[in-house]
């Protein structure tokens, strides 16, 4: 129960998105607004990296007088993207679940409880959350201290949008564009490497042996959209709530043609544990021996390895085209 209320928290923040950036339960668009000040005191928009910088997060306007050089991320998927565009080596501390990459500066700091104090204890000049817990977001901030505030992704867009909003605030925004360009060059040539099937392809996506899962209409739903896949889980009891919790019965009757784990890491779940479950031997899936084991972190993250998760799900399609057309 403590994952799923975990993956609630980091996957439903947002009740809608948009093209252009990322709105919250409150409704606040997280678009950037990029401002900068040149020499001769002029304000620009033109994307220049001099600072000061002020962008738009979920906490509002955030003005970073210069360039930051003592960054504190308190979210896994805000941690990927800092190393992405190469601001690596201004990040001094990140929350304890941020394990990738290897050389993040992984630290006791919960980014479900953060405590104030341990945080501004290390004299920060930038911090990065994804949900505003324990008020952390208007703690700092009364203490003079830029907050980005950057919820749970809802569409690819609102993920390309945040790359580029943490590279205005940290000085790296041509990394950021760049990176923002490889991942969507990437993703168009995995959805071109599809085969055209005669039928259509189901799925089902685990979060944890409890089985709960995603719709269609949450951030993951949208990468397996891009693969051509149907969602057992839309059409499920419960399916309004986004994360819906599905019985046996139905993931049995829906006989998916592949079935996604992402609760290896947390449950110990794998293609074994799922064929030993009763009834599940049977299913089109587990017969086939399309049980796929995802990577927990890269399955729930929608930072720059939303490419690898794409990936994995293509390479499953394309495994059982044979099958299927």
């Amino acid at each position: 129960m403590r994952r799923i209320m975990t993956i609630l928290t980091l996957l439903a923040m947002t009740a809608c998105g948009t093209s252009d950036g990322v709105t919250d339960n409150a409704g606040i668009s997280t678009t950037t607004i990029v401002e900068a000040t040149d020499t001769t005191g002029q304000t620009s928009t033109t994307g220049s990296p001099d600072f000061p910088v002020t962008i738009e997060a979920a906490n509002g306007e955030v003005t970073v007088e210069r360039r930051p050089e003592r960054i504190v991320s308190l979210a896994p998927t805000a941690t990927e993207m800092l190393f992405a565009i190469g601001a690596g080596d201004q990040v001094i501390a990140v929350d304890e679940f941020s394990n990738y990459p290897e050389e993040a500066p992984t630290t006791d700091l919960s980014g479900y409880e953060p405590n104030v104090e341990a945080v501004a204890a290390l004299d920060p000049d930038l911090v990065v959350v994804s949900d505003d817990l324990n008020e952390i977001v208007s703690a700092l901030t009364a203490i003079e201290v830029p907050v980005l505030h950057l919820p749970a992704a809802t569409t690819l867009d609102d993920s390309y949008a945040q790359i580029d909003q943490i590279g205005m605030a940290t000085g790296n925004l041509a990394d950021a564009t760049t990176l923002v360009a490889t991942m969507t060059g990437d993703i168009d040539r995995l959805v071109a490497s599809i085969p055209q099937l005669e039928e259509p392809v189901s799925y089902y996506h685990e979060l944890d042996s409890s089985l709960f899962s995603v719709t269609s209409e949450t951030f993951i739903g949208e990468i397996y959209s891009l693969a051509g896949l149907e969602n057992i889980a839309d059409q499920a009891e419960g399916a309004e709530t986004l994360y819906p919790q599905l019985s046996a019965e139905h993931i049995i009757d829906a006989d998916p043609d592949l079935i996604f784990l992402a609760d290896t890491k947390c449950c110990g779940e794998s293609p074994e544990t799922v064929s030993a479950r009763p009834g599940w031997g049977e299913m089109t899936a587990v017969a086939r021996g399309s049980v796929v084991a995802l990577d927990d972190d890269i399955a729930s993250r929608w930072g720059p390895r939303v490419v690898d998760l794409l990936e994995i799900i293509v390479d499953a399609v394309n495994r059982l085209e044979p099958d299927v057309s």
